[in-house]
């Protein structure tokens, strides 16, 4: 349960939370990073790498990017797992991540551009 609204600043307060929670989750941006969501991805920690991401992109104030879901991407071995799209198309998929690796994805990557060659799965 959330906690009680006793006045008007607190108000404002969760509305711009809000606010930002929706606008995270909308909209064609520069850079957009999806993660898979299936069965396979959820047993193996997608849940908790989704809440990172959204934390990690809300402190970096990157509001160039959209999060989003989707299901199975058909490598379940190595879930969990986020694909980083840029503006041009370029797609990167990041394997068996968890809290630090999502971090460092955000600093590397999502904020400064550059791929986590580490991270990334490899075809």
């Amino acid at each position: 349960m959330s906690p009680k609204i006793t006045s008007p600043q607190e108000l404002i307060k969760r509305r711009d939370q809000v606010r930002s929670s929706i606008e995270l989750r909308t909209g064609e941006k520069d850079v957009r990073v999806t993660v898979h969501m299936g069965t396979c991805g959820i047993a193996a920690g997608a849940r908790d790498v989704l809440a990172a991401l959204a934390s990690e992109l809300a402190g970096a104030a990157a509001t160039n990017v959209t999060l989003k879901q989707s299901g199975c991407a058909g490598l379940c071995e190595q879930e969990p797992m986020i694909t980083v799209a840029d503006a041009s198309g370029r797609e990167v998929r990041y394997g068996r991540l968890d809290a630090a690796k999502v971090r460092e994805i955000v600093r590397q990557h999502i904020a400064g551009g550059t791929p986590v060659v580490d991270f990334m799965i490899k075809a």
